[in-house]
């Protein structure tokens, strides 16, 4: 029996994250060190940050780890946010400085209070359960991200999408989908990857 693209994925996000939480806290914690380095030099030599809108998250389970980069971006004059589930299908990105409060943001995350402004990044840093060297990734299966980057195009904004992970969540290949907007930066501990162009 043929399996489906989702059946696929579904079997490789399984895998991916299998593998990232096999790995120690010791190494995730250095690992993430390494990776927040990697992305703050990357963006220090593409635009300046002044006033530059930009949406990290903060770590569940076993993601890296991008707190350090929040002050240092700051620092630089960014404008931060965070993702904040409003319902099974939606997140939006609400402003946040270090010190705010933060509460449960629904599915496990924490986020900003809701009286925090909503905006719209120019920049997307996201979680990443697996990858590909073409730029395709896989999410947690909700599609939250993927929605939001299509009501962005749909007002006329096209946000940089940069992937976050460990390297042991790289796989072959993943299956594309009609709805799937490919990364075009991924960092990982062992450094910055530009996805390849897929000849088919």
């Amino acid at each position: 029996m043929e399996t489906t693209p989702a059946l696929d994925k579904s079997a490789l996000r399984e895998l991916c994250l299998g593998r990232r939480d096999a790995l120690s806290p010791l190494f995730r914690e250095t690992a993430s060190i390494f990776i927040c380095d990697f992305v703050f030099d990357f963006l220090s030599n593409l635009t300046p940050f002044q006033d530059v809108e930009i949406s990290l998250y903060l770590p569940i389970r076993s993601e890296v780890d991008l707190s350090d980069l929040i002050p240092r971006l700051e620092e630089c004059g960014a404008c931060i946010s965070l993702p904040v589930v409003v319902n099974r299908t939606d997140i939006v990105f609400r402003r946040f400085r270090s010190g705010d409060l933060l509460q449960n943001a629904g599915f496990g995350t924490i986020g900003p209070a809701p009286d925090a402004d909503i905006v719209d990044p120019a920049i997307l840093l996201m979680p990443l359960a697996g990858f590909d060297q073409y730029g395709a990734r896989i999410g947690y299966g909700a599609g939250h991200y993927d929605r939001a980057v299509a009501r962005l195009l749909q007002k006329g904004q096209r946000p940089i999408t940069y992937g976050v992970g460990f390297a042991v969540q790289a796989v072959p290949q993943v299956p594309a989908e009609q709805h799937d907007v490919p990364l075009e930066v991924i960092f990982t501990e062992e450094g910055v990857i530009l996805p390849m162009e897929l000849n088919l």
